[in-house]
Parts: C-alpha cells; sequence; structure tokens
C-alpha cells in the first residue's frame, strides 16, 4: 500500500461522527471500482437515481462521480464513456483526437471526481470530521466546484477558494452550493496568492481541514485509475486494428488529470505524455511567468502530484487560440462556416461540450501530431474538464470586446488557430529537461509549503514512489465498503 494518502485510523470518535451524519443523511458513499465500472453500483440505487437531476444536491449523485453517466441532464442512469471523436474536418491533421467530456460529470466538470478522492479517504478513517470541521478547497476554478459539491452531499460545511478573475458564472454556482466563498487577487495564474489564504486560514484558529489538490495524492489517484481506465475503454471502441494509440495530451493544471497519462503508458509503453500551459505563462517550457486566459488550468509553480520524470514533450498554448475558438465553436457565423468546411453538422452542435482548457488541450493534441508527423492510424487521447456551460459570460465579454463575430472572422480564427496551428512553443524533453522542471518544486514546496526535501529526492530517484500510489485503491475501498456497513443504509436498498 502507498504511502502517499495516509490511511491510518486516526480518531475512532471522528469516525462515528461520520458514520452517524451519513445515516442522518442518507448517504451511501461509492468505491473507486464502481466509479471505475457504474455496472457494480446497486440496482436499488440505478432505480432512485431516475427521479434525479444531474446537478442536484442529493447524496444519490455521489454515484454519478464517473465517465459513464447517460449524456441527459436529468433521471439518466449509465451507459459508455462519454467522449468525442475530432475528425480531420475540423482539426487539419490525419490522427484522430478523442476527447472525454466532462460536462456529464455532476457540476458539469470532472474535478468533482478529484475532490471526491481527496475528501472520501479522510472521511472513511476518522481523519475528517463533517460535524466539526469545515473542508478547505483552494482552486482556480472547478475543483472548488467539485468540493463544495461533494462536501454538500457529504454533509459537511466548505470553504471554496478561487481568484477573482475566475468567470462570473462559477461564483454564482458556488453562492448556491459552498459554505463560503473566498476571492484571492488575480486569476488562473495566481496560485501563491491561494496558498497564502490557505496559510492565512490554517493560522486562524478555526477548525478546518485544507484538501489542497495540487499536492493531494488522491488526485493523482483517481484520475490514474477512473479517468486512465475510461480512456482505455473509449479507445478499445474507436481503434481498429492496426490503429497506434501514440499520446495522452492535459493541460497540468493540478497536476492531477495528467496521471492518466502515466496509466496509458503502462498500457501502452511507446506513447507519450503531453504536458501542455499557457504560452503566456510557460512554467513548464522556460521558468516563465504571467497572466493567461486559459481558465483553470493554474501555473507560476510545478504541481507537487504530477511525475514530471514520466513527461515526454512540453508545449505552451497561446491563449488567443483557445478565446478565439469559442466564439468559432459557439457563435452562428462559425458554426455555420464550420459545416460549410465540411465539418459534420452533429459534431459542430456538439463542439459546445468543450470548454476554454479543454480546447487548449485540443490544440497541444494537434501540435503533437504535427510535431511526430503522425497519420491516420495514429490516435491522441485528452480530455474536457468542463464545457461551455460554465463561461458564457466570456463568449459576451469577447463580443462587447472585439464586436460582432462574422463569417470573416470564422474563417481567419478556423484557418490561423486550428488548420493553422504549428509545432512553435513545444519541447521533447531530456532527461536533463524533466529534471530542470522537477526542480522547479523545490520553490513552492519545499521553502514555501513544508514538503521534506527526502520527498522532493524520491519523487526523482526512488521508481516505487509513484509505481506505489494506485496501490491505495484496495484499501480505500475496503475502507468505503466498512463504513457502508457501518450506517447500514445499503441493507436497507434490499
Amino acid at each position: 500500500m502507498s504511502n502517499r494518502i495516509d490511511l491510518h485510523l486516526e480518531d475512532e470518535g471522528k469516525l462515528n461522527n461520520a458514520i452517524q451524519r451519513a445515516k442522518e443523511q442518507n448517504i451511501i458513499i461509492p468505491t473507486f471500482k464502481q466509479m471505475i465500472d457504474p455496472s457494480l453500483i446497486p440496482e436499488g440505487i440505478k432505480h432512485k437515481l431516475t427521479d434525479v437531476g444531474l446537478w442536484d444536491l442529493n447524496p444519490l449523485n455521489l454515484f454519478r462521480i464517473n465517465w459513464h453517466n447517460e449524456p441527459k441532464e436529468s433521471g439518466g442512469r449509465f451507459g459508455g464513456v462519454n467522449y468525442l471523436v475530432l475528425p480531420k474536418e475540423l482539426t487539419g491533421i490525419d490522427a484522430r483526437i478523442v476527447i472525454l467530456l466532462g460536462k456529464w460529470f455532476p457540476t458539469g466538470a470532472h474535478k468533482v471526481g478529484a475532490a471526491y478522492a481527496c475528501l472520501v479517504p479522510r472521511l472513511v478513517t476518522g481523519q475528517f470530521d463533517p460535524t466539526t470541521q469545515k473542508a478547505v478547497w483552494p482552486s482556480t476554478g472547478n475543483y472548488c466546484r467539485g468540493g463544495a459539491y461533494d462536501s454538500n452531499l457529504l454533509a459537511c460545511d466548505s470553504i471554496a477558494i478561487l481568484p477573482e478573475g475566475m468567470s462570473r458564472e462559477r461564483f454564482d454556482w458556488l453562492a448556491d452550493v459552498a459554505g463560503e466563498t473566498i476571492k484571492t487577487p488575480g486569476s488562473e495564474s495566481n496560485v501563491k496568492e491561494i496558498f497564502d489564504k490557505c496559510h492565512e486560514l490554517r493560522n486562524s484558529g478555526q477548525d478546518l481541514m485544507i484538501f489542497n489538490q495540487f499536492e493531494e495524492f488522491g488526485n493523482y489517484l483517481w484520475h490514474y485509475e477512473v479517468t486512465g481506465r475510461a480512456m482505455l475503454e473509449a479507445l478499445a471502441e474507436v481503434m481498429a486494428p492496426g490503429d497506434r494509440f501514440r499520446a495522452t495530451v492535459s493541460n497540468t493544471g493540478s497536476g492531477g488529470t495528467i496521471a492518466c497519462g502515466d496509466f496509458m503508458k503502462e498500457q501502452f509503453p511507446l506513447s507519450k505524455i503531453v504536458a501542455s500551459e499557457a504560452l503566456q505563462c510557460p512554467t513548464l517550457l522556460n521558468n516563465g511567468f504571467g497572466a493567461h486566459r486559459i481558465e483553470g488550468i493554474g501555473d507560476k509553480h510545478v504541481p507537487w502530484i504530477h511525475n514530471v520524470k514520466n513527461t515526454d514533450i512540453v508545449t505552451a498554448i497561446d491563449d488567443f487560440g483557445p478565446m478565439g475558438l469559442i466564439r468559432l465553436f459557439n457563435e452562428p457565423a462559425g458554426k455555420e462556416y464550420l459545416a460549410s468546411q465540411g465539418v459534420n453538422p452533429d459534431l459542430v452542435d456538439d463542439l459546445h461540450l468543450m470548454g476554454i482548457s479543454s480546447i487548449a488541450n485540443v490544440l497541444a493534441a494537434i501540435k503533437t501530431a504535427k510535431y511526430y508527423e503522425m497519420d491516420e492510424s495514429d490516435v491522441i487521447v485528452t480530455m474536457a474538464t468542463d464545457s461551455m456551460e460554465m463561461y458564457q459570460s466570456r463568449l459576451t465579454e469577447l463580443t462587447e470586446e472585439e464586436g460582432e463575430f462574422t463569417p470573416t472572422d470564422a474563417a481567419a480564427t478556423f484557418h490561423r488557430y486550428m488548420l493553422g496551428e504549428t509545432t512553435d512553443n513545444m519541447r521533447e524533453l531530456s532527461y536533463v529537461d524533466r529534471k530542470r522542471i522537477h526542480n522547479l518544486k523545490y520553490f513552492t514546496w519545499i521553502e514555501q509549503q513544508g514538503r521534506s526535501y527526502d520527498e522532493i529526492q524520491a519523487q526523482w530517484y526512488d521508481h516505487e514512489y509513484w509505481t506505489s500510489i494506485p496501490g491505495s485503491m484496495e484499501k480505500i475501498d475496503q475502507l468505503i465498503e466498512q463504513f457502508n456497513e457501518r450506517t447500514g443504509l445499503l441493507k436497507e436498498l434490499g
């Protein structure tokens, strides 16, 4: 079992409080195995979900924390993995891009899963008491929404922390779900200000626990096991005999999502892991800094849970690309133009399922395909963290700033940012390059956040440091099953 996720029983009293709260609120906790394979979910729960909306604040929606939800707003059950295949007509490359869709998670973003995997191990070990403690969720957007949602469903109070420059929709949503929302200075690039607020809260005398996605290995574990296996399932449907899986592409963000690349590389050892970031803040590419508009990915540091030694490529995406493409994909003139260029109208109608960072992932995938001269037998996988549901205000702002989006704008945007994507601002990492990026962790995590020097060395030199983390899943599931047994709620289902 990995020691990266602490699973010791800390306090029987806290555990009893959590069990009693779960019993009072009719909370049954899903296992990792059920998130990977919803067919394992009890039929009684599936039946009850037919009357529950996807975003409802209902504990049953804990069982919708997976990639297999039926793509409907209410009453859905489970099916295959939700994804799109992006063809040459849209991307300009021969290789196919498979993009998993976070839209069909509760909250409309897959971050609800990462937050769940950070909170639940503490809950079922008596380390976190939902009756007395607040759960704190530092984030650049979707993670704190996921954490607030999970906290609400698990009947504990929450504090969401995110930069003041994030989209208005996030704050409106949090006002109804989070116990408290704290706005920190800046935008998605300003992660240190979020950490500073966490430090302030630790010293405030409040009884709370901070679930910092940038260092919590539950985040890594969830994406390795749940997202990675969903990717494998989608590829089994897409790939034909003779096809080649070539790369997993992800914005680095918290460093959790890219863990699915570690899983995929174990299945396809010749495949690449591509880490992407904003060109306006190219921390991995050249130790750069700055501000950008690719909401939610966070930067100006290297996340503690990013397995840099296993990363093959770094790309940087000009934020003008995603900001232009959200207009192309969602404005009437843009959709009409894409259809005129041979893009399937059904796909055009589905492009709203990709938010800003999702489009940045697609552009990084295009760069990767061009760099490696991939052909029609090659497949790349990436993910859409969220959809345009949280960014409608950005479309309004762009119209106010730039004017109406015309057919000429549509043609220019498509040819410049999709078909015209190039292989500049990317680097294939050598051993020395990887170590340079890894060493950047020292300044954030050792000097500022109090992690140990021995551990940063172990991350680089101890092979079992990363490979041992998936071993936590079985133990966590056992603890969840014991917790559910003590509430007695599963027995009541019959």
